[in-house]
């Protein structure tokens, strides 16, 4: 059987597929009515024979006309319901279930956000077949029609058993960025401090590495690079990392079993120990510190004068209240240490937690 030349594209999303056309100009009436025939009614007699129970929506025959509502279907499988319409240049099949996982107070599930991911697996299973099936049959039948989907766009692309797999993923990535060279198949390395890996090393694009993870622990896994410092860390069939130059060793880092989350750990004790001040529960501010700072030495916090604020914790982000400023040893201070052998320079000043910067 010889396709039918119509161009299109057909796009995944939300528990949803969608079909365009671009018709070249105002939307005909006559080509309204062939791209219904044509498509649209494919669509039902595609859902019918997956065993989906289709029909004119009777209250919209009621509330405005049968030729309005013929442009329309509530469809049904089971638990898993359905509403497929044409407007224009756009047909659209919704799809979402009501007997689980609902924050709204009516029950109905086809004004849920996330709708995919509240659907009970079997459910999503059946959604995830029924569009595959659609998709595949248009493209099919029309020969322009391409797909478009979540499963195949570049950085918007889903990763997973259903999906692409890490290393697709990357590749499907790299290229839909505005930095991709072809020649090389990725960005261009512009600097090499944006390969220099935290043993001093140069990363190679292709190498295997270990990579300190999401959750702090290491990892081993092959290191493409992405864009600037940042590389994808490919560490399993589906199982990928983003992560910078500063957290990959071409060695074995040693003390695989120990987790890297010093900063992570210093930032969440120094607010636990700000909320405690402010609580005016200094028992528990006093263990927090103890815990943070276990030797008796002096502490200082950082004000930057152009900025009017203190360095937060890790010098990461700024603060008003010298409560939730970072607390810092005197080593911990490093090149924020004035040069000229004082408490301030042009830029930032040196001040004890004892004291704080008054507003001028």
């Amino acid at each position: 059987m010889s396709q039918i030349k119509r161009e299109g594209r057909v796009s995944f999303g939300d528990a949803s597929i969608n079909v365009w056309e671009e018709p070249g100009g105002p939307v005909q009436a006559e080509w309204e009515r062939e791209f219904k025939r044509q498509v649209f009614k494919r669509i039902v007699q595609q859902l019918n024979r997956l065993g989906w129970r289709c029909e004119v929506p009777k209250d919209y025959i009621e509330q405005y006309s049968l030729s309005f509502a013929q442009s329309r279907r509530y469809c049904r499988k089971g638990d898993l319901e359905g509403f497929l319409d044409i407007t224009g240049r756009h047909i659209k099949f919704e799809m979402w279930q009501s007997v689980a996982n609902l924050t709204r107070e009516d029950g109905n599930g086809k004004y849920e956000f996330d709708k995919e991911k509240r659907m009970p697996y079997l459910l999503w299973l059946e959604m995830e077949r029924t569009r595959r099936r659609i998709r595949d049959y248009l493209c099919n039948v029309f020969a322009g029609y391409e797909p478009n989907d979540r499963l195949r766009d570049g950085r918007h692309a889903e990763r997973g058993p259903y999906g692409l797999t890490a290393l697709e993923w990357v590749e499907q990535s790299n290229r839909s960025s505005g930095h991709y060279d072809s020649e090389l198949g990725r960005a261009r390395i512009n600097m090499a401090i944006n390969a220099r890996a935290a043993d001093g090393g140069t990363i190679n694009h292709g190498a295997r590495v270990f990579a300190i993870g999401y959750d702090g622990r290491v990892v081993v896994g092959t290191a493409y690079y992405n864009l600037n410092n940042m590389w994808w860390v490919v560490t399993g069939k589906y199982g990928l990392l983003n992560v910078h130059s500063g957290a990959i060793y071409l060695k074995n880092p040693g003390g695989l079993r120990r987790k890297r989350n010093d900063r992570r750990r210093r930032s969440c004790l120094e607010s636990e120990l700000s909320k405690a001040v402010k609580a005016m529960d200094f028992r528990r501010a006093q263990v927090m510190k103890e815990i943070l700072f276990p030797e008796a030495e002096p502490l200082f916090m950082v004000y930057h004068k152009e900025h009017g604020c203190y360095h937060r914790s890790n010098f990461c982000g700024y603060t008003r209240d010298s409560v939730d400023a970072g607390r810092f040893t005197w080593e911990e201070l490093g090149r924020f240490r004035p040069r000229n052998g004082g408490m301030e320079d042009d830029l930032s000043r040196i001040v004890p937690v004892d004291q704080e910067v008054k507003a001028a």
